[in-house]
């Protein structure tokens, strides 16, 4: 790679070959170099995990001018460890972003998602680390009316960063026209209804992950998911420092 670009590090939890990902490299190939070090197939709801136990391989899959993409059998946290360790040699990212996810990553979205977990993963390493999801599952979903919004989003945080401890996760919904952006805060939600039990023939019961997702406050005009339902895109600032300072005032009066 040339020495005169940003290197940006991508990975997602679709997989390298996903359009996702893919297009997001074609919205910002001329903005820096790109290293892409993805999942060789889908690993969505992987959050922040790691492989404690199993042994991890990486393929090429493309080199040329300004683009590496290699593809690893872990998870998406998996990927940016071992870009960071064994891929970037004497240049260390400017930016990390996961994405483009095929299916919106809100709420309490954020806590299961491996797109996610790559961007918490680079907040982590203090490199400016930004999330994009798309609320469209679908395998060819038109990533097209994301590129202006992702473009701006990519070249402020490339000329600016972002606060040690804070990433962006970047929500676009599924609609003809965007309304704007919304700067908001995480929606809380509670999915119910997450398992299916099934019989098999051959005389053994097993049982699907599902679900059904509720927004809590869904008449909150500041949260993610009120953003997305009414056509805006959500931009929520994530920190990684879970504290709940308000309680630690609260249990210096605990008698322990």
């Amino acid at each position: 790679m040339e020495n005169k670009k940003p290197i940006i590090l991508i990975s997602n939890d679709d997989g390298y070959g996903a359009k996702g990902i893919n297009c997001l490299v074609a919205m910002i190939r001329d903005m820096a170099d790109i290293l892409i070090c993805a999942p060789d197939a889908a690993r969505s709801g992987y959050a922040c995990a790691f492989s404690a136990g199993t042994p991890l391989t990486l393929t090429m899959r493309k080199k040329e001018e300004g683009l590496e993409v290699w593809s690893c059998n872990g998870t998406p946290v998996d990927c940016v460890k071992i870009a960071l360790e064994e891929l970037v040699g004497d240049r260390y990212p400017q930016m990390v972003i996961g994405g483009i996810n095929h299916g919106d990553n809100a709420s309490v979205n954020t806590h299961y998602s491996g797109t996610m977990g790559v961007t918490l993963e680079g907040c982590m390493k203090y490199i400016p680390s930004v999330a994009f999801s798309l609320c469209d599952h679908s395998d060819d979903a038109d990533f097209r009316p994301l590129e202006p919004y992702v473009r701006k989003i990519v070249r402020r945080v490339l000329d600016e960063g972002l606060p040690k401890g804070v990433c962006l996760n970047v929500n676009f919904p599924l609609v003809e026209q965007y309304q704007g952006v919304r700067i908001c805060r995480m929606a809380p939600g509670t999915w119910g209804d997450e398992v299916v039990k099934c019989h098999h023939p051959r005389g053994y019961d097993y049982w699907w992950m599902v679900g059904k997702y509720t927004n809590d406050e869904p008449e909150a005009e500041d949260t993610d998911n009120w953003a997305l339902t009414h056509g805006y895109v959500a931009i929520t600032p994530t920190r990684i420092d879970v504290t709940s300072y308000e309680m630690i005032e609260q249990m210096k009066d605990w008698d322990l």
